[in-house]
This record gives C-alpha cells, sequence and structure tokens, in this order.
C-alpha cells in the first residue's frame, strides 16, 4: 500500500467513506491523492453524489478494504461488479 499514514482499525468492514475519513489517523489529502482526484470532489461524494466507478476499487485498495465497493455503491454494486453478489451466495 501507497498511502504513508497509519490506519489502526484495518480490521473494520462495511464502512462508509465519510465515516472512514473522520478517523483520527486518515488524511483525506492522502487518499485523494492516492486515486487521483481532489479533496472538493471527495466532499461531493460524502453527500448525494455517487462515487464513480472508476472511483471504487481505487478506494477499495487505498483502505485495505475498511470501505468496499459495497458501501461506496450501495444501489448498484451487485450490478457493476457481479461477481461479488455471487461469492456472498457461494
Amino acid at each position: 500500500m501507497v498511502l504513508t499514514y497509519r490506519y489502526f482499525v484495518s480490521n473494520i468492514q462495511g464502512m462508509k467513506l465519510v465515516e472512514y475519513l473522520k478517523q483520527p489517523d486518515v488524511i483525506a489529502a492522502h487518499l485523494c491523492r492516492e486515486i487521483g482526484v481532489k479533496p472538493p470532489r471527495m466532499v461531493e461524494w460524502g453527500g448525494n453524489t455517487p462515487v464513480p466507478v472508476k472511483h471504487c476499487v481505487l478506494i477499495e485498495q487505498a483502505t485495505n478494504g475498511v470501505v468496499t465497493r459495497k458501501d461506496l455503491r450501495p444501489d448498484d454494486w451487485h450490478l457493476i461488479w457481479p461477481e461479488l453478489a455471487e461469492k456472498e451466495t457461494a
């Protein structure tokens, strides 16, 4: 992982992006740099704007799976990544 900060809740899963960014050891600018967006864009995602599909896997990887694609796209993740839905039923 390229991120340079310590993340002490790496075993937590199922966290919304806005919750992740409120963690004391998380620096939003580092995550923005990791996924290639400017901070104002990430602020939009904390509201009603969905995270673009092209950033979801990057966020999942950058957060060590703490924030998942399912968390980022709760209404349509199963349509975008059907392999995740298949793993749940297996």
